[in-house]
């Protein structure tokens, strides 16, 4: 996936014009939201839970090398194998070649934003392999050549119309000659056509949610059981992880889903919660033969001690972008790669460079909202502010924002003049916002007062009271 997030403001003002996507976007809303906050209310020590998963992740960041090496050794010792992958193109090399070595002609995919990450369909798509998404919203972007426009309900952008179009449009081979709008006549239609790929697959690829150390688990949560299918079918399971996925024990494992639901999907557990231990013993009925775990860097051992250590945390539950405004208004395609909302305007920038992203740290109102509501406490806005700062500083931002903001340091650095340009500004805007008190339009505020009413000072500065206010006490 080619990254677009240095078109966000084109991209985001696309959104708001695309109707449809407003009438989507208005289920996100009251849906996601409203469930979490259910969900926490039944949960009295949810705070204190976070506090747990924070302080695990904390740990386990600080002693990673440890624990990759230890999830190694217990996944050889029950006969699978650890590929190491550096970059995204090594990921996708790995996984090619091990779908080669099996002859895999067609492959299985649970749900796993890493592949995204990568860019492993079309990789797999020009080398003869045809990869087939098996959740549902991915299944249907997947027919409509689309990327997630979220990260646990990729399809939210669409209507039921746009999924009744898109499998009208590819389910007549498959004897599927009538349109149907009905949502338990669409789910059926595609469980029927996913069925036959489940059982014709080479290779099962997912992602994983949690990778446990002390036992070489991987580990996913689904509500469909399409991750239990690509996993238990194809000869070959693949694993794709992140390093930042490890956790120490079963146990921990068990902290951090409490909160991933809850967070997530407002439930207090997944429909499915599967564990996945090597290949195929000779006494499991079931299970490939072989068993794969790609761990994925890509930039994430740079982050390590440094600003934004912090985003390790995340255990992309997506609770942040379902309570964003920025998000709620025009949706994750506008960010402009895989990972949208306060955490992709955090993550993108590392992964793809500030270059191509410098956009996404200034598509926040730091509202707070989203380190409000992250089960991980990770500071968001404080991370958005770091990038700001390090897109000012190598020139990347428009040359009238530099410009403002060396004027505003101009001033800043001389108490006296400030305050007596200030008193001036407060004057000359009051004078400006006239008997309404707010002014319409503004030189140099457009961007505001294009869509709304600024409001006019009132009486003097907060300076100029809290003078007047020690000048009383004394």
């Amino acid at each position: 996936m080619h990254p677009t997030s240095q078109t966000f403001k084109a991209n985001a003002s696309a959104a708001l014009h695309d109707a449809a996507l407003q009438r989507a976007l208005k289920n996100l809303k009251s849906g996601f939201p409203g469930k979490r906050a259910a969900a926490i209310a039944k949960l009295p020590e949810f705070d204190a839970l976070r506090d747990a998963g924070r302080d695990l992740k904390n740990h386990v960041l600080e002693h990673l090398d440890f624990y990759l090496e230890r999830f190694e050794a217990q996944v050889t010792a029950q006969g699978g194998q650890v590929h190491w992958a550096r970059d995204a193109a090594e990921a996708n090399r790995i996984v090619l070649d091990i779908c080669r070595a099996v002859e895999a002609r067609t492959v299985t995919k649970g749900k796993s934003m890493v592949s995204e990450e990568i860019g492993l369909n079309d990789f797999l798509a020009a080398n003869g392999i045809e990869p087939i998404e098996t959740d549902l919203g991915e299944y249907i972007i997947q027919l409509r050549h689309e990327h997630p426009s979220h990260i646990i309900a990729p399809a939210i952008h669409l209507n039921r119309d746009q999924v009744a179009d898109a499998f009208h449009a590819h389910h007549g081979q498959y004897g599927f000659t009538e349109r149907n709008e009905n949502p338990r006549a669409l789910m059926s239609e595609a469980r029927q056509v996913l069925r036959q790929r489940f059982l014709n697959a080479d290779v099962g690829i997912t992602g994983a949610n949690f990778c446990v150390a002390e036992t070489g688990t991987t580990v996913i949560v689904t509500n469909e059981g399409n991750g239990d299918l690509t996993q238990i079918l194809p000869r070959v399971h693949i694993a794709l992880a992140s390093i930042e996925k490890m956790v120490p024990t079963l146990e921990d494992v068990s902290t951090l889903t409490r909160l991933l639901t809850r967070s997530a999907t407002g439930q207090e557990i997944t429909v499915y919660t599967t564990f996945s231990s090597g290949p195929r013993r000779p006494d499991d009925l079931d299970g490939p033969e072989q068993f794969h775990v790609v761990l994925l860097d890509n930039g994430r051992s740079g982050m390590l001690g440094g600003e934004f250590q912090d985003m390790l945390r995340c255990i992309r539950c997506s609770a942040c972008m379902n309570h964003c405004p920025v998000y709620g208004a025009i949706g994750g395609h506008a960010y402009g790669w895989v990972y949208p909302g306060p955490m992709g305007s955090v993550l993108t920038p590392q992964l793809v460079g500030i270059d191509a992203a410098s956009q996404l740290p200034n598509a926040s109102t730091f509202c707070g909202r989203c380190e409000e509501v992250c089960p991980m406490h990770i500071p968001l806005p404080k991370m958005m502010r770091h990038w700001r700062e390090r897109e000012f500083e190598r020139h990347l931002s428009p040359a009238a924002v530099r410009f403002g903001l060396s004027a505003w340091a101009f001033f800043a650095k001389r108490p006296r003049l400030y305050r007596i340009v200030a008193g001036v500004g407060a004057w000359l805007l009051r004078r400006l916002g006239g008997r309404k008190g707010r002014i319409e339009r503004l030189p140099l505020a457009g961007g505001w007062t294009a869509w709304r009413d600024l409001p006019a000072p009132q009486g003097r500065t907060f300076q100029q009271q809290w003078a007047a206010r020690q000048g009383a006490r004394s």
